[in-house]
């Protein structure tokens, strides 16, 4: 995926079809560079920041009080368990994370906490590695994956992050995510980006 486009693409979507907003939530956002990228199209925003690693929330945090007068909360966990305001936000992020997710409830759950999350209006933007539902499609990217992991650090390095996904991730297709998006009640989705195994997309409330 080129992070610099997707990047571009969720932040100029998002502030195009949520040009109101006043609050973002940012699950899983690491220092902050999706919030930050969004807060020079829609400057102002109040940020709700939330990840596991305490050392990446106390940068984040830095980094975005920085960039905006509104106030910005930090929230260490995990999307899964935590409390999320119903009906608070204008903006959810959500980059590299909801892959995290394992079964179909822990999917069910955590897009129906996103959807509640959001006020009447608002919208959801996810920047994530996918799975294709054909097999040999699924084959022949994860091939592809690979072979690119191989090219940029070695075999090694590619081994290293087939196993990490192995034990740690499932990823789903976007075809998957945005039907559980329909059910939970969002009411349009639109496909920003789509490249082999990652993909940008959103949906609104």
């Amino acid at each position: 995926m080129d992070a610099p486009l997707v990047l571009d693409l969720i932040t100029e979507t998002a502030a195009a079809v949520t040009p109101g907003a006043k609050r973002v939530l940012d699950i899983g956002c690491g220092a902050g560079n999706y919030t930050l990228k969004l807060l020079q199209r829609l400057p102002g925003l109040d940020v709700t920041l939330v990840d596991l690693s305490m050392p990446m929330l106390a940068r984040a945090r830095k980094r975005v009080a920085a960039a905006t007068p509104g106030k910005v909360e930090i929230i260490q966990g995990d999307i899964r368990d935590n409390e999320i305001e119903e009906g608070g936000y204008d903006i959810i992020l959500a980059a590299a994370v909801l892959h995290h997710l394992r079964g179909d409830e822990e999917w069910t759950k955590v897009f129906g906490k996103l959807h509640r999350a959001l006020r009447p209006g608002g919208s959801l933007w996810i920047a994530d590695l996918i799975a294709h539902d054909d097999p040999r499609i699924q084959k022949m990217m994860w091939g592809r994956y690979g072979t690119y992991l191989e090219n940029f650090k070695g075999p090694a390095y590619r081994d290293q992050v087939f196993a990490y996904v192995q034990k740690e991730d499932s990823p789903r297709s976007v075809e998957f995510q945005v039907e559980m998006m329909k059910r939970e009640g969002f009411a349009q989705t639109i496909v920003l980006h789509k490249n082999a195994c990652f993909a940008a997309f959103g949906a609104m409330r």
